[in-house]
């Protein structure tokens, strides 16, 4: 049973253009619920505003009284959102990334990243083939737990062509995982027996999503946020490069066949290049602090709304048949990305 009913490739450009009315329904619907999910986020500050999103689209797909509008007249845009917004918001992402902080920090540190990057990617990705998890949830998961959660799941899936389907499993499952390590990592600094700097870069090293590491390290202090903070900035540094991969590898397999409208598929996508551009215009200092407190809003408010999009996608008896190897798979991964961290951060203090 397929978890929506809708066209495919070039059937379904044609539609969403065919139906301009609808797609901007499903696009108010989108915005809707990123204002929702802020609002969720105000009243509840331990709950990441984009959490909230997914939980709210995965609701708005179940409840009686929107789910014929959310499969139905919204779906066009809803889907429209996911793509597009998530585009956007990912080369806003490159305005928060201080390439001259993140270096400040040495390049030991460095390495341990990219090293726990690689081992977390290429074990989960797989573990999960090995599971039999369809489509591209090994995948996508994989980006998710190793990256920066829902939004390097975004960026991959653009460039893989993923069904929105998998898209929508995989952030459900990264962005339920990282939620947990809200309150189960800081149960563990003690016991590991981290400082409050070694925790923080623990927590930036191995929490998914940028909004569950400050979280999560806040409740060690402004010393372990700072390093936190920093060090899942590496981490969201590598997206580029992880990304340019996966297309050059789609690339490969589809040499010499042609999307339906006639071009080969883009060796690196344009909003990974935007992603760079926004990195390189960040470094040089000439965008004024209110400039990229407004950049970050715009991008928070756009993942969101897009996150809504996707988690709207969600089909709860259809991802319940894959749920329990997806679940294997989530809680190997977490150990995986959590361990390999944790050892990281030993060798490095």
């Amino acid at each position: 049973m397929a978890l929506l009913h809708r066209p495919q490739g070039a059937a379904a450009a044609r539609t969403v253009s065919r139906e301009t009315p609808a797609t901007w329904t499903g696009v108010a619907a989108a915005a809707g619920g990123a204002l929702a999910a802020w609002l969720v986020h105000r009243a509840l500050p331990v709950v990441p505003m984009l959490t909230a999103a997914v939980v709210l689209g995965i609701a708005a797909a179940h409840l009686p009284g929107l789910r014929s509008f959310v499969r139905g007249p919204a779906r066009p845009g809803l889907s429209l959102a996911g793509r597009r917004l998530m585009r956007i918001g990912i080369v806003l992402l490159g305005l928060g990334l201080g390439l001259d902080q993140v270096l400040r920090l040495g390049w030991a540190t460095v390495a341990m990243v990219a090293g726990v990057v690689a081992a977390t990617f290429f074990g989960t990705l797989w573990l999960g083939r090995r599971l039999g998890l369809p489509g591209d949830q090994p995948l996508l998961i994989a980006t998710g737990y190793s990256i920066c959660g829902a939004s390097a799941i975004g960026a991959v899936s653009e460039v893989s062509g993923s069904d929105e389907e998998d898209v929508a499993a995989s952030v459900a499952l990264v962005t339920l995982c990282g939620t947990l390590a809200i309150a189960v990592l800081p149960l563990l600094q003690s016991p590991l027996g981290l400082s409050d700097p070694a925790f923080g870069r623990w927590v930036g090293a191995s929490v998914h999503d940028v909004g569950q590491v400050v979280a999560t390290a806040q409740t060690a202090g402004p010393g372990a946020l700072g390093e936190a903070v920093l060090v899942k900035l590496m981490r969201v540094a590598l997206l580029a490069p992880l990304v340019a991969a996966v297309a050059f590898s789609v690339r490969a397999r589809r040499r010499g066949v042609r999307t339906p409208s006639g071009r080969r598929p883009a060796p690196v996508p344009l909003f990974v290049a935007g992603f760079l551009a926004a990195a390189a215009l960040r470094a040089t200092g000439v965008l004024p602090a209110a400039a990229l407190e407004w950049a970050h809003t715009a991008q928070e408010a756009l993942l969101a709304a897009a996150l809504f999009g996707l988690g709207s996608a969600v089909h709860l008896p259809t991802l319940a048949r894959t749920g329990g190897r997806a679940a294997a798979l989530g809680l190997c991964a977490w150990v995986v990305v959590a361990g390999a961290s944790y050892v990281g951060v030993l060798l490095t203090v």
